[in-house]
């Protein structure tokens, strides 16, 4: 596409019937994160894995309700959510044959602090899907504030206008 300019640009958005499929496999993932928590002994892993699937269960929510943002959340869908449940999986094996090696502990050690970046980066996520309407409703905000301060209606006037007063 960078190099024939004549190229049309290829069409990312999402039809109804896969974007249908696109949310059916989010909540499959997402389910199937819920079953292999329910595996790991690990009561941080478990408290941080919950947190990503109700976070995931926001997301896919979101994108079930404003079908345009999936685009924005395609690595998410398409990505994300795989890799998380292999990584989950390698650590449920991991910790089912209680190894106790240097190199099975750094292993499960490096794998607990990713879920944290994990959660962090889904909450990132969700976030920024209603990065937009916060701005917009935040700017709406101020004009309905500055419509109020100019009929009267608030007693946040820039201007003292007081009986007697120039």
């Amino acid at each position: 596409m960078l190099i024939f300019k004549d190229n049309k640009k290829l069409d990312t958005s999402y039809t109804p019937d896969n974007l249908y499929d696109a949310l059916k496999q989010a909540k499959e993932n997402v389910a199937h994160i819920r079953s292999l928590c329910q595996k790991i002994e690990s009561a941080n892993m478990v408290k941080n894995i919950k947190e990503i699937c109700n976070i995931s269960d926001k997301i896919v929510d979101t994108l079930s309700k404003k079908p345009e943002k999936l685009k924005q959340a395609s690595n998410f869908l398409n990505y994300y959510l795989p890799v998380t449940i292999k990584i989950i999986e390698r650590y449920d094996e991991i910790e089912n044959q209680r190894l106790t090696t240097k190199e099975s502990v750094k292993f499960m050690q490096s794998v607990q602090e990713m879920i944290e970046k994990i959660k962090s980066a889904f909450q990132s996520q969700l976030e920024h899907l209603y990065q937009t309407e916060m701005i917009d409703t935040d700017a709406e905000i101020k004009v309905f504030e500055s419509m109020l301060k100019i009929d009267g209606f608030t007693d946040d006037t820039d201007f003292n206008l007081k009986e007697g007063k120039d």
